[in-house]
């Protein structure tokens, strides 16, 4: 089991496929982005990936900005395949990713998940994530 970050020169039709597949079972109505896109150079994107036998079973993606109150990430897509769930990759995808945290010196690492994903939920707490006392809203640009 490999944990690696993904880089625009790693991108294959094999590894659009295999993230589009698991992107699928985040569920929702949910569009994937294309990975050349995401990995353009001008997005400040950390793509965290879990490979085992030359297929990608794990993703995590974290996106840094700057604003007034501080250097900020915010992390999405997290899912890790069906098949390899309750053996630590969406740990080990996490830890990759707040490794890239402390190495920016972010101020503040967010997300966002249902509250039916009780074992990510469970994940993240156990991190060190806390419940913002706060509302999201959200609006469809397309």
């Amino acid at each position: 089991m490999i944990i690696d970050v993904l880089k625009k020169t790693d991108i294959n039709p094999t590894v659009q496929r295999q993230v589009s597949d698991l992107f699928q079972q985040l569920g929702g109505d949910k569009r994937q982005t294309d990975l050349n896109e995401i990995l353009d150079g001008t997005n400040p994107i950390t793509f965290a990936y879990c490979r085992e036998n030359d297929e990608i079973i794990g993703i995590a993606l974290m996106c840094t900005y700057k604003v007034i109150s501080g250097k900020k990430a915010w992390i999405e897509d997290v899912v890790v395949n069906t098949k390899y769930r309750g053996k630590g990759i969406g740990r080990k995808l996490m830890h990759t990713l707040l490794e890239v945290g402390k190495e920016k010196k972010l101020s503040e690492i967010l997300l966002f998940t249902e509250d039916h994903r009780t074992s990510a939920i469970h994940l993240y707490t156990d991190l060190g994530f806390k419940v913002k006392n706060s509302r999201m809203y959200t609006l469809k640009m397309y």
